[in-house]
């Protein structure tokens, strides 16, 4: 198989969609290496923020024209229209996007930042589009922008311990702005333990993603988990192109 190589910077793009109507969620971008300065293995996803400078206004547009619309128009031209969540790979490069791949489902942990942003209710979203009525939907978001960071087990992506204490996640959740998620916990004996390889998304909400990012590390830091790790550098994209 011979497939064009692609460079430039990518960005995950949202839409719901109701076998004919599509409606845009807002962009996201993840960190898929285990590491600092995008170095060591890819992940299931280190850190994601919300929105991703690099798809602007117009950008939003023509992907919608281009890459979502015909998608689903095909879809239903060939008898098997779509309704769910439509998850766009994209690579943005001068400008213009290309799709890598598609997913039906959010991302994870693209969508706690969607989630972290979203001033609507979910619910009535996801009704309408399995009822066909996005066309009624008009959907509010934030201001903020949002920022999650994965916390790990140590050794993840490869083998890791598990059953490791995690304390402090009170004080963590009591900073503004800031929710810390349970993907790879167990509660036993009133205690938190480790069960998984992506633990926790440490997600925080801010006037920027300067501001997001500062809270969220307040956060991670206000955690005590020696067996965990996490990048120390996620946002740096936004940040850079917004100094």
């Amino acid at each position: 198989v011979v497939e064009e190589f692609l460079d430039g910077e990518e960005a995950s793009f949202f839409a719901l969609v109701d076998g004919e109507t599509a409606l845009p969620l807002i962009s996201a971008q993840d960190h898929k290496a285990a590491y600092d300065g995008d170095k060591g293995p890819n992940t299931g996803g280190m850190g994601a923020y919300s929105p991703a400078p690099v798809v602007t206004t117009e950008l939003a547009q023509e992907i919608m024209e281009t890459i979502i619309q015909p998608t689903i128009d095909g879809m239903a031209a060939e008898g098997c229209p779509y309704k769910g969540v439509l998850f766009a790979g994209l690579m943005i490069k001068d400008g213009k996007p290309k799709t890598l791949e598609f997913n039906v489902r959010f991302g994870d942990p693209e969508c706690q930042v969607l989630m972290a942003r979203l001033d609507s209710d979910l619910v009535e979203a996801l009704d309408a589009a399995a009822t066909g009525r996005l066309n009624e939907i008009e959907l509010a978001w934030r201001d903020e922008a949002a920022m999650v960071v994965v916390m790990a087990a140590a050794g993840y992506p490869g083998a890791y311990d598990k059953g490791s204490e995690i304390k402090n996640l009170e004080q963590a959740n009591a900073i503004d702005g800031v929710t810390v998620f349970h993907a790879g916990t167990t509660a036993e004996d009133s205690k938190i333990l480790a069960s998984g390889g992506r633990v926790l998304g440490v997600t925080a909400l801010g006037s920027d993603v300067a501001e997001a990012q500062s809270k969220a590390y307040q956060a991670v830091d206000a955690i005590d988990w020696k067996e965990g790790f996490c990048r120390r550098d996620i946002g740096w994209r936004a940040i850079a192109r917004n100094k």
